[in-house]
């Protein structure tokens, strides 16, 4: 159990310095502004000069009472450690020398907008957050089948277009934070999706009970049956389905291989898999 979350922990750590990197190193050095709490720091931190790591904690701070009552103490605890964790690092991470030296910010609100999406992306798999409109995506997504990345992009807007307040923008600023949170909404789902992603397994096979014992009561996977009939050979057998994770699948067809090596499968990707281990039927 300690390994568990100590990996967890870990695992977010390293995807908070990509959130974090993609922000000091692409977009704050060109002033381009994203979605998200650093989005809106960062243009507090463009109109006032008060540091992103700032603003950043302090707003954070105070959305996060909201994530308690609805998400849970377990998420809480584990967004106090994703803000305070990106926090110290939007403070200290502007002090390597390293910074992106692309002069198209088109490229940079891509690239950065695509780090910050992968590094959030990851803290979600793990029951984290990096607060703020994490809390409002990750809420909505609780009770309705929503993807988080439309939601980032619908509440963004707003921040994103808060830019113009500031004498010294243009649209073509509001415009590079679009594309910012496009490409972090983007590389987020893409993501999630994958790790996610399901797929289904036909097999047929002469020695479908014992795939089947093998699959259901030692592997603990959901196995279906019914009959089937080679329309070549007018051969009745049953066949069976599985639908597990696609990083599964490799471990489901070595079993099997393992007790027919004659035995036919196929496999296609399955766009979305509810209820048991795979998500809830949210209405």
């Amino acid at each position: 159990m300690m390994n568990r979350y100590f990996r967890e922990y870990v695992i977010m750590t390293l995807a908070l310095m990509v959130f974090v990197f993609g922000w000091t190193a692409f977009l704050i050095p060109n002033e381009i502004t994203g979605g998200g709490i650093a989005g809106l720091s960062s243009v507090i931190q463009y109109a006032t000069g008060i540091p992103i790591s700032y603003s950043y904690f302090t707003i954070n701070v105070v959305l996060l009472i909201a994530g308690f009552f609805i998400l849970g103490g377990g998420f809480g605890f584990k967004t106090i450690f994703c803000i305070a964790a990106s926090s110290l690092m939007f403070e200290f991470f502007p002090l390597i020398p390293w910074v992106s030296n692309i002069e198209d910010n088109l490229l940079n609100a891509l690239i950065g907008g695509g780090l910050s999406g992968l590094g959030i992306g990851i803290v979600f798999t793990q029951g984290g957050s990096t607060g703020g409109t994490d809390i409002i995506a990750l809420s909505i997504n609780k009770y309705k089948n929503i993807s988080p990345g439309k939601i980032y992009l619908a509440c963004d807007t707003i921040i994103i277009s808060s830019i113009l307040l500031m004498p010294d923008k243009s649209l073509q600023d509001v415009v590079y934070g679009y594309i910012e949170i496009i490409a972090a909404s983007y590389a987020l789902d893409a993501y999630l999706t994958g790790t996610k992603q399901s797929v289904q397994i036909l097999i047929m096979s002469d020695k479908y009970n014992e795939i089947a014992d093998r699959l259901s009561f030692e592997m603990k996977k959901g196995v279906s049956s019914w009959n089937s009939r080679g329309w070549f050979t007018k051969e009745e057998r049953n066949m069976l389905m599985v639908v597990v994770r696609k990083s599964e699948v490799n471990e489901v067809m070595k079993a099997v291989k393992e007790i027919d090596e004659k035995v036919f499968m196929m496999t296609a990707p399955v766009t979305a898999v509810y209820g048991g281990v795979f998500k809830e039927v949210k209405h």
